[in-house]
């Protein structure tokens, strides 16, 4: 399988959001770790995937097929030695902070520029358009508005469940999907592809992955970090809550929108910002970002096509995007103040065999 389509299936996303429980390390649990002795082993992973995206490559650029830990190709040297020397400039820079990275020089090539590009029209060259004009709203503002314009507290408050039904566009495909959602933070949802369905979900204190017919797994803390964001039955109400700390950015413009940002963090939780339309108040664009140690990996998400539902607004197509890939959920029906069991969020239990 290769690095894109494993960014595709997996949530690489936030740190813990909570306490996860310790893991051992890469070298207890991998073969021939050199460089990265001391990571927890469920960061391997993410790791090898940034490094993956950063250069555009599949993992068989460094690995040999089936032997991973074969010192066979030079290339695998290489990224050993390229990890050491940011490392390095970072320690000595930067303060330890991971300020370069792979994608510093590569920007999805295997091989860095160490020039810039000519000119290849005759076109003028692109310059920087004007920034928006400065905020004076306060995060307070930002986020009263943002209340207000989903449909205000009461109204948040009055619904606690919501199914939804619609389909998830990837890769040119088109799938069915369901979407249960229940306050405070239960969400599963459902794919149905042919001859089986996929679930992911959040049970309200982690998370879970499973298939049709497979044993289910339970998420990285990172993962499911991720997952308990996604999950949030309302968001605009308890973004102080899951975020202590919260300043205002700067203003940004996406796709011709003004848009105000606040940007969050807390001791457990990476950086997370948050776009807000700077005229209807309502959430456009959310960035969540995941730690690996060899840089930050970014997923978006987008939202668009807010409705009215039962006197709340909430958006109808999200998109997904990554390094490496992205879908989009579209939603067709959507019912609030739905009974839904809990067990539905649950995680099935092993067979016994």
């Amino acid at each position: 399988m290769s690095f894109r389509w494993v960014l595709i299936l997996s949530s690489t996303a936030l740190a813990a959001f909570g306490q996860g429980s310790e893991s051992k390390t890469a070298e207890q649990v991998y073969k021939n770790i050199v460089q990265l002795k001391g990571t927890p082993a469920d960061q391997l992973g993410p790791a090898m995937q940034f490094i993956a995206v950063s250069l555009g490559v599949e993992c068989t650029f460094c690995h040999v097929q089936g032997k991973m830990d074969a010192d066979e190709k030079p290339a695998k040297k290489t990224a050993r030695d390229m990890m050491a020397m940011t490392a390095m400039i970072n320690k000595n820079a930067f303060g330890g902070r991971t300020q370069v990275t792979c994608y510093s020089c590569h920007h999805g090539s295997s091989h860095p520029a160490s020039s810039p590009p000519v000119l290849e029209s005759d076109m003028a060259p692109r310059t920087e358009t004007s920034a928006p004009a400065a905020s004076t709203a306060t995060v307070e503002q930002i986020i009263e508005k943002y209340i207000a314009a989903v449909g205000g507290a009461d109204a948040i408050r009055k619904v606690t469940s919501r199914v939804e039904t619609g389909k998830i566009l990837a890769g040119g495909r088109e799938t069915p999907i369901d979407v249960l959602t229940k306050a405070p933070n239960r969400r599963v949802t459902i794919t149905h592809n042919s001859g089986s369905d996929s679930f992911t979900a959040f049970d309200g204190t982690a998370g879970w992955m499973g298939n049709t017919g497979r044993p289910a797994r339970e998420m990285s803390a990172a993962e499911s970090g991720a997952s308990g964001l996604d999950a949030e039955f309302a968001l605009a109400l308890r973004l102080k809550d899951i975020f202590p700390q919260l300043r205002r950015g700067r203003r940004e413009t996406i796709g011709g929108v003004e848009c105000e940002t606040l940007i969050g963090s807390s001791p457990l939780l990476p950086q997370v910002r948050l776009y807000f339309d700077a005229a209807t108040g309502l959430l456009v664009r959310l960035v969540r970002y995941a730690e690996t140690p060899v840089g930050r990996m970014a997923t978006q998400i987008d939202y668009a096509d807010y409705r009215e539902a039962d006197g709340v607004k909430i958006p109808f197509r999200w998109t997904l995007s990554r390094p490496s890939g992205r879908f989009t959920i579209q939603i067709s029906e959507e019912k609030s103040n739905v009974p839904i069991d809990d067990a539905k969020f649950t995680k099935p239990a092993a067979e016994v065999k």
